[in-house]
């Protein structure tokens, strides 16, 4: 598992005072790591994908408002404060979908809450150790996901998975290919097909990349051919990720996820979402609640080709995710175990 192993896709140097990502939209041509500084190349990073996946992106906050906070020239908790929440502020306008930026960022809004009227030296370890946790907890998180999910499969199964829910999305193992990750140590022979996951490719340039690189057996699909391999019998489960879960089940991902699940549906093929209780939120009643990303036009027509492919002046309509609702989910898969349906009552049992 060289990728699990060698990747780390978002760390801190401390003594630099800088958060380090590995620039993911540079891959998989290009392997380049990226040192950030400011708060401004730091929401820059997280707005353009350099880092990604919910998880990558909490853990990228959490260090980011911590380096806000180790910069700031206050002298006492109050105005240590005030700086710091503005920071959070700023951090978490960057992507409005995965719930993990939130979350990290009011954990570590909390943090530093619970340390009002301590010195400020005090205050400022205390983030640091947070933002630690955060990464920490997020790593053993995604390892006992993929022990969770890998309990549901078999070996020799074919398995689909949608944009990019591994090791570099994540602290460590990712989420939708954890499962993948620790089969491939013991034997299991799963055979991996990749949507490519238009119009940014995640599925193309990082998930078969990540799977490539480990040596794991596995085939790259347009998105619109998983009807047929599916009607042909090769996939056995498909395996997603998300951004965030809704108290009803349901779940936003990459767009493209909830057609996906509705094809796996027709074709009787168990439809599994890995996601840490991190991204669920209890406060968002249903999918309807969830707010959808528009990205630029840009993505589709022009981005990724030497000459435009679509008209110029053209309307494009670029949502980044899409709702997956709970009917056409067989499970969710969490670091304190399997949910299945009904969802509501089984998501609330584990978040009490």
């Amino acid at each position: 598992m060289s990728v699990v192993d060698d990747v780390v896709s978002v760390r801190l140097d401390d003594e630099k005072n800088a958060l380090i990502i590995l620039d993911q939209t540079l891959l998989p041509g290009e392997t380049k790591y990226l040192t950030l500084t400011t708060q401004q190349q730091i929401w820059d990073a997280i707005y353009r994908l350099q880092v990604r996946g919910a998880p990558a992106i909490g853990i990228a906050a959490a260090y980011g408002v911590y380096l806000a906070a180790k910069e700031s020239s206050a002298t006492e908790w109050t105005a240590l404060h005030a700086e710091f929440t503005e920071a959070r502020k700023f951090l978490a306008s960057a992507r409005p979908t995965a719930v993990n930026l939130f979350w990290a960022l009011d954990r570590m809004q909390r943090c530093l809450d619970d340390c009002e009227g301590q010195p400020v030296d005090r205050c400022k370890a205390a983030l640091l150790a947070e933002a630690h946790a955060i990464r920490e907890e997020d790593e053993q998180v995604c390892k006992t996901i993929g022990e969770n999910a890998l309990a549901l499969l078999r070996p020799g199964m074919g398995l689909l998975t949608h944009c990019n829910a591994g090791t570099i999305a994540t602290a460590k193992y990712g989420t939708a290919l954890a499962p993948i990750y620790l089969g491939q140590d013991r034997g299991y022979d799963f055979h991996v097909f990749a949507d490519e996951t238009r119009p940014l490719l995640q599925g193309a340039r990082l998930t078969a990349w990540e799977l490539h690189q480990a040596g794991v057996d596995v085939t790259l699909l347009c998105d619109d051919m998983c009807s047929i391999v599916m009607k042909n019998g090769w996939v056995d489960a498909c395996l997603v990720g998300c951004d965030r879960v809704a108290a009803n089940g349901d779940t936003a991902n990459k767009i493209g996820t909830s057609t996906l699940s509705i094809v796996a549906r027709r074709y009787g093929v168990p439809f599994y979402v890995c996601a840490p209780t991190s991204t669920i939120d209890m406060n968002c009643t249903s999918g309807n609640d969830i707010q959808i990303e528009l990205r630029q036009g840009s993505e589709i027509s022009t981005l990724w080709y030497k000459t435009p492919k679509a008209p110029a002046g053209i309307k494009a309509y670029n949502p980044a995710f899409d709702v997956t609702d709970n009917e056409f989910i067989t499970a969710i898969i969490t670091e304190k175990g399997v949910v299945y349906p009904p969802f509501e009552r089984g998501l609330a049992e584990i978040m009490k």
